[in-house]
């Protein structure tokens, strides 16, 4: 089941998408990765989630990755005696560590490290951005704020720090939990919430310990300053424009992303923009103008992939909204205009010798006689500084290891899948001109580009560019009479 593009769709599963038959069919409609949400959801619905994804791995014969989103630190208000306080722009309030229940004059916020972060001046925005306070005075243990914005102020409201880099671990002990379990079932990706600084992401890899790829979120303005390292320490990453739109102004979210998915393309970092791509759709069986305008941005920015959250995980048109990403990233890849665009900033070559072979390989793909490249990989690192070369002829990703093959499904333009591992020259041939024609990557007689690494199967960079001719297939000769 070869896909007609190359950017790739990650859907969130939950109550309207986890069962085994309504999983299948959203794999057949496109979906490349899931998301199990750790937000939500219990650790047996996420359990039987990720069966239900490899039964369906199994009936269309490719792989099909999993992605354990954990949900990070979340900072929240206290409780009010009354449930709410009504607020107006102006009025004072006292944010303290007091747990009881607040009122029109104080309320408790039991984050003392945001205290200790706080400097007068300072915004803290609540419930999503609605309410917006302006730090008047602080002690370590409390802060007198007013109100800039805002009507109406009800219990265990989210607290966003923007301006301010608040000394917390990026891993709660739920996280810690949930990381645990995530790992023993077996997912592939695991992506840490709320990512500030690439400490956070050190630590996520030294947990995780090479059992899965981490994936950094950025949703905060502090990770954008720290941009290039976190990069350096992540697998993948998640433009997550929800909060980070809270705690940036509307005008940057887009600027930010265009330069998150510019610093990935760089380092050949898988990255996927997610957040209310077709939000509409949660109740609507079609999207606005604007949502399919968004999807078709990312596509021609050369994301790796789009993410569906609400959409596919509590919608009321799961299938739905698959289907009609699918048919947007379809159409923008066959505009004439889009292999320019989405190739605008060419991604910069590292001094290695692999990068000259991959370099070389792109150009040669360029012949019109070229079908498709195959790429034999162990750990992916080949395949992906293949991807961040963005060729347009299919790559026909061959690994020995299903870890590898299900990782590599959230790759801009990579078509996993599992083989043997090689022996010698010949075998790399065989099983290179076999899959390009098993796969219907290739037509008899069609130039086949081949990227390996010898010694074979030792994990390391490729360093033998082949090329290869699927073969023509020759009748019997009819006897003479």
């Amino acid at each position: 089941m070869i896909r007609a593009r190359r950017a790739r769709i990650v859907a969130t599963l939950g109550p309207a998408s986890r069962s085994p038959g309504m999983v299948r069919q959203l794999a057949q409609a496109g979906v490349d990765v899931f998301r199990l949400n750790f937000s939500h959801g219990s650790h047996a619905d996420h359990e039987a989630a990720l069966k239900a994804v490899r039964g369906a791995e199994i009936a269309l014969q490719r792989p099909i990755g999993v992605l354990a989103d954990l949900q990070g630190p979340k900072l929240r208000l206290g409780t009010f005696a009354e449930g709410a306080i009504e607020i107006a722009p102006g009025a004072r309030l006292t944010l303290d560590l007091d747990p009881e229940p607040g009122n029109a004059a104080r309320v408790c916020m039991p984050h003392p490290e945001i205290f200790r972060a706080l400097e007068v001046g300072h915004l803290l925005l609540l419930d999503d951005g609605r309410v917006r306070l302006k730090v008047v005075s602080r002690t370590e243990e409390s802060a007198e704020v007013e109100v800039m914005s805002g009507s109406r102020l009800s219990d265990r409201k989210g607290v966003a720090v923007p301006q301010a880099v608040v000394p917390l671990s990026a891993l709660t002990p739920k996280d810690l939990e949930d990381l645990a379990f995530a790992l023993r079932i077996g997912v592939d990706w695991v992506a840490l919430s709320f990512v500030q600084r690439a400490a956070d992401m050190a630590e996520l890899r030294r947990l995780v310990g090479g059992r899965a790829a981490c994936l950094a979120k950025i949703e905060k303005p502090q990770a954008l300053d720290e941009l290039e390292a976190i990069l350096d320490a992540s697998d993948g990453v998640m433009v997550a424009r929800g909060d980070l739109g809270v705690e940036l102004e509307p005008e940057e979210v887009p600027v930010a992303q265009k330069a998150i998915l510019r610093a990935a393309r760089n380092r050949g970092v898988p990255a996927i923009v997610a957040t209310q791509m077709l939000e509409s759709m949660t109740s609507a069986p079609a999207p606005t103008r604007a949502e399919a305008s968004d999807v078709a941005n990312a596509v021609y920015e050369g994301a790796d992939a789009l993410m569906l959250s609400a959409e596919t995980a509590s919608g009321d048109y799961p299938l739905e909204a698959v289907t009609m990403m699918n048919r947007i990233m379809e159409r923008v890849e066959r505009d004439p205009a889009w292999p320019d665009l989405m190739d605008a900033e060419h991604a910069l070559m590292d001094e290695h010798d692999v990068d000259a072979l991959v370099a070389a390989a792109r150009k040669a793909a360029d012949a019109s006689s070229t079908a498709c490249m195959v790429v034999f990989t162990t750990l992916g690192g080949t395949a992906r500084r293949m991807a961040r070369e963005r060729p347009l002829q299919p790559v026909l990703a061959l690994t020995p290891n299903p870890d590898t093959a299900r990782r590599l499904a959230l790759v801009w333009g990579l078509e996993p899948r599992l083989g043997r591992q090689p022996d010698s020259l010949e075998d790399v041939t065989d099983d290179a001109v076999a899959g390009a024609v098993k796969y219907g990557l290739a037509e008899p007689g069609q130039r086949i580009l081949i990227l390996a690494g010898t010694p074979f199967g030792a994990p390391g960079a490729a360093n033998l560019l082949r090329l290869a001719h699927a073969p023509v297939r020759r009748g019997r000769k009819k006897p003479e009479r």
